[in-house]
């Protein structure tokens, strides 16, 4: 029996990225979930899922990426999947956002997430097979009060995801996006009840989606059932954009 295929999960500790390495897991896959901290979370996935491991790395760290990748493939072997979900979500007005605010948001939405997969594609492509999944948004398409700069680096990893699909499909790797609407997770606990129920009314289905819905939405794009879907964006939103 051949070895599970390596996927390696940024921002795995908790919420969305916790659920995506927890199914991943369950699939069969050997998951490395990168992230500043374990959390009690994620320690508690692992003890039950041996083939989920965890890595600490600040994302942040743009220049030590490439150290990362080379040890990813040192100590683990050969990647074929790489989940970008780590981000900064913080909200608050343009007019008087700091701007080194602005900076570390883009700089771990954005830069880093392209320097990674920069580094750990290059292994999917001599391998001809490999599979990228970027975390977006339904706010980098719908736009949203105080989350203007959170929403353009959303909608940047939508054009990446587009456009390296091209660069790398001839090689056999498929680059997709999901897009979460309004999730119940810390990102959005800063909403407040009133607001959520506000936004779950609004939504054809009347309710928020869960992380597992993205981290099903990620597993299919994994598999092989979807070897032939690349540089696409999969909503998750119960129909908040329908």
């Amino acid at each position: 029996m051949s070895a599970p295929r390596l996927v390696v999960v940024t921002g795995a500790s908790r919420g969305i990225g916790l659920a995506i390495a927890e199914t991943l897991a369950g699939d069969g896959f050997s998951v490395l979930a990168i992230a500043r901290n374990c959390g009690p979370a994620l320690t508690a996935a692992m003890a039950s899922r041996p083939s989920l491991r965890f890595r600490s790395f600040d994302l942040a760290d743009v220049d030590g990426l490439h150290n990362l990748a080379r040890e990813i493939r040192t100590d683990h072997g050969t990647v074929y999947g790489l989940v970008n979900n780590a981000a900064l979500g913080t909200p608050g007005l343009l007019a008087t956002m700091p701007t080194g605010e602005i900076a570390r948001m883009v700089q771990l939405n954005v830069l880093s997430p392209m320097v990674l997969t920069k580094h750990l594609v290059r292994g999917m492509m001599s391998a001809r097979a490999g599979r990228i999944v970027n975390v977006s948004s339904i706010i980098a398409g719908t736009g949203y009060n105080a989350l203007s700069v959170y929403g353009a680096t959303k909608a940047g990893m939508v054009g990446f995801t587009r456009s390296l699909a091209r660069e790398v499909g001839p090689l056999g790797v498929t680059v997709n996006a999901v897009a979460p609407g309004f999730i119940d997770t810390d990102m959005t606990g800063g909403l407040g009840a009133e607001e959520q129920d506000r936004i779950a009314r609004r939504a054809a289905l009347r309710r928020l989606a869960e992380p597992r819905d993205v981290a099903d939405a990620v597993a299919y794009l994994m598999s092989e059932r979807a070897r032939n879907i690349t540089g696409t964006v999969l909503t998750v939103d119960a129909g908040s954009t329908a």
